[in-house]
């Protein structure tokens, strides 16, 4: 997807000058999108900058988060954008191995924008590798781990590559979650869709299947982007 070099928040600038994962158009679709409403504890799983964190942060006033990620970079970048931001006292990254991480608490939501670039060509410097390839952390290991650690009615929501689709829903069934939304993203009509967003949770319910085009054939923002992601532009 497209990167946005120059997103800001309203109240703060995200990255600082020397921040070197970039924010990119999936972060901000899943952190504008993910259902925060009723969220109080919240677990964002390999947050890298902090970004959707933050997102989140804005959007519920009453939410603690939980930000981990194998790199140690990328926690520091998280620590010190939430340092300076007006979440401070709400936002926790610290350095974790999803894998193997453990917590006495539920989490009413779990986000996560994966590494999912399974087929692509690994990148030489291992901290990017971990961050572009399902080396570290499948969907189904993401999954299946997210599950046990959601409240009763708690809800994972995730970004992926289209293809992902049989894996997510396979693993999906088989710790008995499901899946509540898709929405299937765009980046502009007639062009083949290269993202999903999901939100999967314990309990049953009707699936809603819906379609998000980030820009209209012209190249501009769309009307649907622009009204899911406008709190966090300062010029949109």
């Amino acid at each position: 997807m497209t990167r946005e070099n120059t997103f800001r928040f309203k109240q703060f600038a995200v990255l600082n000058d020397k921040t070197a994962m970039k924010v990119g158009t999936d972060g901000v679709l899943l952190g504008a999108w993910c259902d925060v409403r009723e969220a109080k504890s919240v677990l964002d799983v390999g947050t890298g900058c902090g970004l959707i964190a933050l997102m989140i942060a804005q959007r519920n006033a009453d939410c603690d988060i939980d930000c981990i990620d194998i790199d140690e970079g990328a926690i520091e970048e998280a620590r010190i954008n939430a340092d300076n931001s007006p979440w401070s006292d709400r936002i926790y990254p610290f350095m974790s191995d999803f894998k193997q991480f453990i917590c006495d608490k539920k989490y009413d939501l779990i986000v996560s924008n994966p590494p999912f670039f399974n087929n692509g060509v690994l990148a030489p410097d291992k901290s990017r590798q971990n961050a572009r390839h399902t080396v570290e952390l499948s969907f189904e290991q993401l999954i299946h781990k997210a599950i046990s650690l959601l409240s009763d009615k708690g809800k994972l929501c995730l970004i992926s590559a289209t293809d992902a689709e049989e894996e997510i829903t396979k693993s999906c069934a088989e710790v008995g979650a499901y899946v509540h939304q898709k929405v299937v993203i765009y980046t502009k009509p007639g062009k083949e869709p290269k993202r999903c967003l999901w939100e999967i949770s314990k309990h049953n319910s009707a699936k809603r299947c819906s379609e998000l085009f980030v820009q209209n054939s012209d190249g501009q923002y769309s009307e649907q982007y622009i009204g899911l992601c406008k709190d966090f532009y300062m010029n949109m």
